[in-house]
């Protein structure tokens, strides 16, 4: 067959012309929308990397208070949205503590911050007696983990009593908020200080209903009665305004008490 130049009567310079690499017949192959989607991935990388900062500074209370757009908590609303990054924002916020922890829904007063030594101590902190009309004293415990307990016994708890018992909750006991101390039953990181040790949690061992009857945990939880179910479904709504959640299923050392922090962590247990 003779060649298409021929036909034209020139052949073609090719001694001036540089010899083509394989990487550059290559990267000619490579279609128009790959390289596209190259050029991409370092922008979606960079997006997704300051929208996970970004929820995370929510979720750990470190937006500042003049920035953050999220509305303040009301106590009388039932199913606030965002609900974790809004208490969150009451972490290092007294102020906000102080609008948000009011009567008649709570009597919670603050308390002076005892720095922290040895991994113990508290900051914006306050003393409860009781909220949404449920006796409910803690000593020393943080403005978020005040307003967790508020919310959950405003509504959700007093919701699960009606359905289940046919009446409200009037108290519940406390075992104890602030305890300088380690996570006690720790497999693990044994060393590390428990949520207790900042005030940060609280534990609750028993309920007492309008009629006078008394539900505890070491005593009821156990079983298919109606005692039973009522624990069960307190400790499964206590999981929507706590990060941690921990009863008798979690290990031996829960068996007596419902133990409930606004940790780092997340377990609802």
């Amino acid at each position: 067959m003779t060649p298409l130049w021929a036909l034209h009567g020139a052949a073609p310079d090719l001694a001036g012309a540089p010899p083509l690499s394989i990487d550059a017949v290559m990267q000619d192959a490579v279609p128009a929308t790959t390289k596209k989607r190259r050029s991409r991935v370092p922008r979606i990388t960079l997006l997704v990397l300051v929208l996970g900062g970004l929820a995370f500074a929510f979720r750990q209370g470190l937006v500042p208070a003049a920035l953050n757009p999220l509305p303040a908590l009301d106590l009388g609303g039932a199913n606030p949205w965002l609900v974790d990054w809004r208490l969150a924002a009451m972490k290092y916020n007294p102020d906000l503590c102080r609008r948000v922890l009011v009567a008649p829904h709570t009597d919670a007063q603050p308390i002076a911050d005892s720095p922290l030594r040895d991994g113990c101590g508290w900051t914006n902190a306050v003393r409860m007696s009781q909220a949404g009309g449920v006796r409910a004293g803690f000593d020393k415990v943080t403005c978020e983990a005040a307003t967790a307990l508020a919310l959950w016994l405003e509504h959700d708890l007093q919701d699960v009593a009606q359905a289940i018992m046919g009446q409200r909750v009037t108290s519940v006991q406390s075992y104890g908020t602030y305890s300088c101390r380690n996570i006690i039953g720790a497999k693990f990181w044994k060393s590390r200080r428990s949520e207790h040790a900042t005030a940060n949690a609280l534990d609750i061992g028993a309920f007492t209903l309008a009629d006078g009857r008394s539900i505890s945990v070491r005593g009821q939880w156990r079983g298919d009665g109606v005692e039973a179910r009522f624990l069960r479904a307190a400790h499964d709504s206590a999981c929507r305004y706590f990060r941690v959640v921990l009863g008798p299923d979690y290990n031996a050392e829960h068996h007596d008490h419902f133990h409930l922090d606004r940790g780092i962590g997340w377990l609802c247990r």
